[in-house]
């Protein structure tokens, strides 16, 4: 088969990585790629978002099934143009894509349906907010409603960085349109885990657990990124809250969106907080997650062609699952500045020195092949990732991996799969 995945970032090289050990695929295609993905696929020059280049691409060139994963192509309707040009695709389509797009659909999901998440309040005027903010006991959670690459999520300790961040976001516009909206919600206590889930529309089937880290420093301190880190299993997930988190968010999400007339065929993901009163949902997103797509992978035992098949085909029923009993980590090498403003262009050395012991892989987010060289390309760069028995070991033979490579103003946590 030809196939075709959408996207340039660290889960696109996880996903190529995977597909590529299927034995029923004959050509892999990768739209836009990055360096590293250049060395496992055919990268195309078609920005991820280009809906009509793409579909002619694929009408070309035979494709057999495209995968689209980031948010913004899924957001826009990509799925639904591949299938309307008679191409199968993974992902879902636009209306259910927006369970991600907007925020405040989606919470007004979860408080239609009775899916256990905080307390929150929708603002589309600035001075209301503004009122509304100077009233209410602190910390409060402020979220611009659209798609704003991870960061649009601002954790406020009192009113004056409250009132800055609500300024930022609906005067100052700094995610756009995104910021039309807002939420205010309520800071929830407790650990935050990861949950993905493949989906037909009418079966739901979990993968493993993961945590990640979104913080930019050490200590969870520091803005919100698209994440410095990740690790599988997760600590704190047990097979009770698995069991709550299964049986009162994921089924009734994907049978909420039945009702609602928008099925949800792909990847589910949840952004669960564990409270003290039990598992809470923060978000959704409709795709897979990153980094924990470059953790979750590594542990899939199932071909992962196959999966996608059956979820497009509205089959899932008939695959059997399997995952390996080991653990990963995954440490990101960001570029200084990173999620602020940062050079790119920097030479990237040690990358050879990955060898593959250790099962270490680096798998791509930013980088580009110029000169017979790597060169960094983006705020994330590189998310060193091993694989081993045991967490504490995954998490150790990870940092091993990061020593061993270097460029100016690299910068990562040293804390990833502590917590």
């Amino acid at each position: 088969m030809k196939v075709l995945v959408v996207g340039g970032g660290g889960r696109e090289h996880a996903i190529i990585w995977k597909l590529s050990q299927s034995p029923g695929i004959s050509v892999l295609y990768c739209a836009p790629g990055n360096g590293g993905i250049g060395r496992m696929a055919t990268c195309v020059g078609i920005e991820a978002t280009d809906i009509r280049s793409m579909v002619q691409f694929s009408k070309d060139n035979a494709i057999d099934l495209v995968v689209v994963t980031p948010d913004d192509p899924l957001a826009i309707g990509m799925v639904d143009a591949l299938e309307e040009a008679g191409i199968r695709a993974f992902g879902p389509r636009k209306d259910a894509a927006i369970i991600e797009s907007s925020k405040v659909f989606a919470k007004g999901l979860m408080k239609k349906y009775d899916i256990p998440t905080g307390d929150y309040k929708v603002f589309s005027d600035y001075n209301e907010a503004l009122t509304y903010l100077k009233e209410t006991n602190y910390p409060q959670v402020i979220k611009a409603d659209g798609l704003a690459l991870g960061k649009g999520v601002i954790i406020t300790k009192n009113f004056a960085e409250a009132g800055k961040a609500l300024e930022e976001i609906m005067v100052d516009k700094i995610f756009g349109t995104a910021g039309n909206q807002v939420i205010i919600e309520e800071f929830l206590v407790g650990q935050e885990v990861s949950l993905l889930a493949f989906s037909d529309g009418h079966t739901i089937v979990p993968m493993v657990s993961a945590q990640d880290h979104k913080r930019a420093f050490d200590g969870d301190k520091g803005p919100n990124t698209g994440g410095m880190g990740a690790f599988s299993p997760s600590r704190v997930y047990t097979p009770e809250i698995a069991n709550i988190v299964e049986t009162e968010i994921l089924e009734p999400t994907i049978q909420a969106m039945n009702k609602e007339g928008r099925p949800f065929k792909g990847v589910l993901f949840l952004g669960l907080i564990l409270t003290q009163d039990g598992p809470k949902l923060l978000e959704y997103n409709a795709r897979f997650g990153d980094p924990e797509t470059q953790v979750v992978l590594p542990r899939l035992k199932t071909d992962l062609l196959d999966i996608f098949l059956a979820v497009a085909d509205e089959r899932l029923d008939e695959i059997d699952i399997e995952w390996e009993d080991s653990a990963v980590a995954c440490v990101v090498l960001t570029s200084g500045g990173y999620p602020g403003s940062y050079k790119k262009g920097y030479p990237i050395r040690g990358l050879e020195n990955l060898d593959g012991s250790h099962d270490t892989i680096a798998f791509h987010a930013g980088t580009r092949w110029q000169e017979d060289r790597f060169l960094t390309d983006g705020g994330r760069v590189l998310g060193v990732t091993a694989v081993a028995e045991d967490l504490d070991r995954a998490v150790k033979n990870a940092y091993k991996g990061v020593d061993l490579i270097s460029f100016k103003d690299m910068h990562y946590r040293r804390d990833i799969g502590l917590k």
